[in-house]
């Protein structure tokens, strides 16, 4: 299981899960770009809970692949695949170009996307699972600063 092996690198199909989850996949129909966002959001829970290395892919936007770090970390990154390419096809290459593949693991519904990088090594999670360990790691981080209140008593100084 996922969760209990070092993970290295969590590589997010943009569209499908934005799609999947009814909140997002609602919003996708009427704002693409709020429903990406609230998608990137969500998945950053997991980057800074765990540390974990996360790339989230959209599918084609320019001529050019085009990878942003929203948060200047090199570890969180969003990228757009070149219009033509799909966000599968560079999930494959990142999955395949990958020193561990067997460190990745792909979130996604896609059963092609999901077969290929399986054979490459890559485990494979869907949307449910994802949204789950980010219900789960929102909840840590709530316990945290709770548990911070009640050791300094509420108050917390520079």
């Amino acid at each position: 299981m996922w969760v209990t092996q070092k993970l290295r690198h969590l590589l997010v199909d943009g569209n499908n899960v934005g799609r999947a989850w009814g909140y997002t996949g609602k919003l996708w129909r009427k704002d693409p770009d709020a429903a990406r966002a609230l998608v990137v959001e969500a998945v950053k829970v997991l980057h800074d809970a765990n540390s974990w290395r996360v790339s989230v892919i959209f599918d084609g936007r320019g001529a050019e692949l085009d990878v942003e770090s929203p948060t200047d970390e090199a570890t969180f990154s969003v990228a757009y695949s070149p219009s033509g390419v799909t966000a599968d096809t560079i999930i494959e290459r990142w999955v395949s170009n990958s020193r561990e593949p067997e460190a990745c693991v792909v979130v996604t519904a896609d059963r092609a996307l999901r077969d290929t990088v399986a054979a490459m090594g890559a485990e494979t999670i869907g949307s449910r699972e994802l949204r789950a360990r980010i219900d789960q790691a929102e909840a840590g981080t709530r316990r945290g600063i709770e548990q911070n209140r009640q050791q300094f008593g509420g108050r917390i100084d520079a």
